[in-house]
């Protein structure tokens, strides 16, 4: 329980300003905030050495909302399904003081997480920031940091991650999304959106509608996410990396694609993988919100293994080309196809590999992987969501010694024992493709 809560104004000041549209990045977020009815916060709890103080952390979070635009940003809501943002060049915002009392400062900063993530944001009248410290008999004890995910997405936290901690403080790299934004509604970026729909628009149209057979077997919580470790996959893919010389990519979206097609009948797979869009000009090191899905079609039925590989590599760069475009853009391309073949087209399977490069693995032998399947560990959580007819699959960092998979399931597509067999079957087809390239040395 928090014992009592000071607010100290911090005031920023930075480069860059001005109001306009959102960059296409921004815009994918927010329709996300607005269907998760969430405002997405990311960070968490650090603690902190004895000798921090309040100063210390000011002086942080004074740097952080002075450097990144993103930081300094609210909304424009009159319309909410498109607002337009205004980036402030100066202003004000409180850092927290929570003392915690006699209480256990641990506990404290975990109650304090949980209120700021459980307290909706105003994106109009709050900065996407939220930052307090604990503090107990005088010295502080934690920091906690959130962020919204509109702000910044893992790219972008990365760039956080490197550039705050070190006080960078050479020019802010990249094009910020008030520009990125003027750039997409120029002559070239209308071409760049225009091809993308192009693309859509030719699979809408030539894909089934449906991606799951009707589920009979909803759940009471129609919501679940599931957590595998597996450390037998971590050693699997180390080898097929090895091997194959195929980036984690590839061999994480065939995994599941043959998976999904075993367990569903239905070939071929339609996946929409989120990508980066950080390989574009000027976007490499911007601290925004520039993810988007792309969209893929992958025919991997009934094909050995290394013949998948380059048929979802061809697909997927073929989805990461055109996944820069405007999402408001593609909802209604998406409703006018469906219009057209008198069925809704259902696009919404979705895949993310946010593993970055995983930990080094030694030289890995089929033993060592038939050793480690024993350990792999599946669990269900019920998840608080109204249903959203979503199926997301993740692959996360790695464990001390496993990979992690994570699945987010809507049991009104597919059932718990169908999602357990997609996160086990991924393993398997991963640890027989492992096993086959080994004994061919």
């Amino acid at each position: 329980m928090e014992s009592s809560v000071d607010r100290v104004v911090v005031a920023f000041e930075g480069e860059g300003s001005g109001t306009g549209e959102l960059a296409w990045g921004q815009q994918e977020a927010w329709m996300t905030v607005l269907r998760l009815r969430s405002w997405m916060p990311v960070g968490g709890i650090v603690p902190l050495s004895p000798e921090t103080t309040v100063e210390d952390i000011a002086g942080e979070l004074r740097y952080m909302v002075s450097r990144y635009q993103v930081l300094r940003t609210k909304l424009l809501l009159e319309d909410r399904n498109r607002p337009r943002q205004v980036v402030y060049a100066s202003g004000e915002i409180a850092l927290e003081v929570i003392d915690a009392g006699e209480a256990d400062p641990d506990t404290t900063a975990k109650d304090v997480h949980r209120r700021y993530i459980d307290t909706d944001l105003d994106f109009a009248a709050e900065w996407p920031i939220r930052m307090g410290v604990v503090r107990r008999h005088g010295k502080l004890t934690h920091v906690v940091a959130l962020i919204s995910h509109f702000a910044a997405d893992a790219h972008g936290a990365r760039v956080l991650q490197r550039e705050v901690p070190a006080r960078v403080d050479t020019a802010v790299a990249g094009t910020q999304p008030l520009e990125q934004a003027r750039w997409q509604q120029s002559p070239s970026g209308r071409r760049q959106n225009e091809a993308a729909l192009r693309y859509f628009e030719s699979i809408l149209r030539a894909i089934e509608p449906r991606r799951y057979h009707e589920c009979h077997d909803v759940e009471q919580t129609p919501v679940w996410t599931a957590d595998f470790t597996s450390p037998a996959m971590r050693l699997a893919i180390a080898a097929l990396v090895d091997r194959t010389g195929v980036d984690t990519d590839t061999l994480f979206l065939a995994t599941f694609a043959i998976a999904m097609t075993q367990i569903t009948g239905i070939n071929p797979v339609v996946v929409r993988p989120l990508v980066g869009n950080r390989f574009r000009p000027g976007l490499a090191d911007v601290v925004c919100s520039a993810t988007q899905p792309g969209l893929c079609v992958l025919d991997v039925a009934d094909v050995p293994f290394d013949e998948a590989l380059p048929r979802v590599r061809r697909a997927t760069m073929a989805a990461y080309k055109h996944a820069y475009h405007d999402p408001i853009d593609l909802v209604e391309l998406q409703r006018r196809v469906s219009r057209d073949r008198g069925a809704e087209i259902d696009i919404a399977c979705f895949f993310n590999n946010r593993r970055g490069e995983g930990k080094a693995v030694p030289e890995v032998t089929s033993q060592m992987i038939e050793e480690a399947l024993p350990r792999s560990v599946l669990r269900w959580t019920p998840t608080e969501s109204e249903p959203l007819r979503r199926m997301f699959g993740r692959v996360e960092n790695d464990t001390a010694d496993a990979m992690r998979l994570s699945l987010f399931l809507d049991t009104h597509l597919m059932s718990l024992a169908d999602g357990e067999a997609c996160l086990r079957g991924m393993q398997a087809v991963a640890i027989k493709a492992a096993q086959s390239a080994l004994a061919a040395g």
